[in-house]
């Protein structure tokens, strides 16, 4: 069972129309950002002063965590390591799907195009949406969220997920989100800050931003 949060972030971010996610490059940023936050809930990730750092030296087993761990050990900020070596962090989102078993690929289109995948399983998105909109639309206090899902709310809002949370959701439940993104600064400042600064971060992207 794939459970980190940088796979569940690209389910629920997956688009079975366009054969891959709503938004390559946005997407690009959100598994990024999930991957730092999944380190940050296992405690393998921290902060000094604006500095990421790292926990312990010990794999976690996941291949895409463990290369991002790798890329945290340099000594950065978070919202550089949310940039740094994204596509890299997609495609490995992909191919470890594929080898799960839950996305079937196949050949690009055209020869300079991306490859097309879908969804093996419906029922496995369904099932992550189902969680994200409990999240979204409970009555209970926030705290009582499971901590996964109060943040994969939080970074699917951010990134304008919008088969998540719709821009009405947005406007609804604004204090909800908030309050879920708001969270993440108990794992670290830093962390909350860069989640927050995901749209504008998006916006650059479109522009040729550095840092794959």
């Amino acid at each position: 069972m794939i459970d980190d949060l940088a796979c569940l972030m690209y389910l629920l971010a997956h688009d079975d129309e366009a054969e891959g996610p709503y938004d390559r490059r946005r997407t690009e940023l959100l598994v990024r950002a999930a991957a730092l936050t999944d380190l940050a809930l296992r405690g393998r990730l921290g902060e000094d002063g604006g500095t990421v750092t790292v926990s312990g030296a010990q794999p976690t087993g996941d291949p895409v965590l463990d290369a991002v761990l790798r890329d945290a050990a340099a000594g950065h900020g978070w919202k550089h390591l949310v940039r740094r070596h994204r596509k890299r962090t997609l495609t490995q989102v992909e191919d470890r799907l594929a080898e799960a078993g839950l996305l079937a690929a196949r050949a690009p289109r055209t020869r300079f195009g991306a490859r097309r995948l879908t969804v093996t399983d419906p029922a496995v998105p369904a099932a992550l949406h189902a969680r994200v909109q409990a999240a979204l639309h409970g009555s209970g206090p926030v705290r009582e969220i499971p901590a996964a899902d109060a943040a994969l709310l939080a970074l699917a809002a951010a990134g304008g997920v919008r088969q998540v949370v719709s821009r009405q959701d947005r406007k609804t439940f604004r204090a909800r989100i908030d309050a879920c993104t708001r969270g993440l600064a108990v794992l670290s400042p830093g962390l909350e800050k860069a989640v927050r600064a995901l749209p504008t971060t998006m916006i650059a992207a479109q522009g040729g931003m550095g840092g794959s």
